[in-house]
């Protein structure tokens, strides 16, 4: 037995079928393509997909994708000036996306110093010391 609210969407679905208003939509005669979210956790299914069909991200993917484009853009500079800015901000973003994250430190994304002292040891000149032998 159909309530009332029910009965009138029942009805108003007919009438736009009887007026045409079904034909020739989009993916009419396609079979239905669904999404594999097992992924995801059943109570977050229906937010999840209304944030991805608004092409909103979560702010923590929203991070690493601007950390990524910062590294990238690292990658290409030659001026140590900039590089260093660029650096600072690019420590600033992993440290921001730390802190969201309130996990374990050993699950932390290190920041990047320890590349940069590599860089700097390995390149560094040392003149050899002069032997009056």
């Amino acid at each position: 037995m159909l309530t009332g609210f029910e009965k009138i969407i029942e009805e108003r679905i007919r009438a736009a079928q009887l007026k045409g208003d079904f034909d020739n939509l989009p993916g009419s005669g396609k079979p239905l393509v669904f999404e594999n979210d097992g992924h995801i956790p059943e109570e977050l299914r229906l937010a999840h997909k209304i944030l991805k069909n608004a092409d909103c991200l979560p702010p923590e993917i929203e991070l690493k994708k601007e950390i990524l484009k910062t590294e990238d853009l690292l990658a290409g500079m030659a001026d140590t000036a900039e590089k260093y800015h660029v650096m600072k901000k690019l420590n600033f973003l992993i440290m921001k996306l730390n802190a969201m994250r309130n996990s374990n430190v050993v699950f932390e994304v290190p920041q990047k110093y320890l590349g940069k002292v590599a860089d700097q040891i390995t390149t560094r000149h040392v003149p050899p010391k002069n032997n009056p032998d």
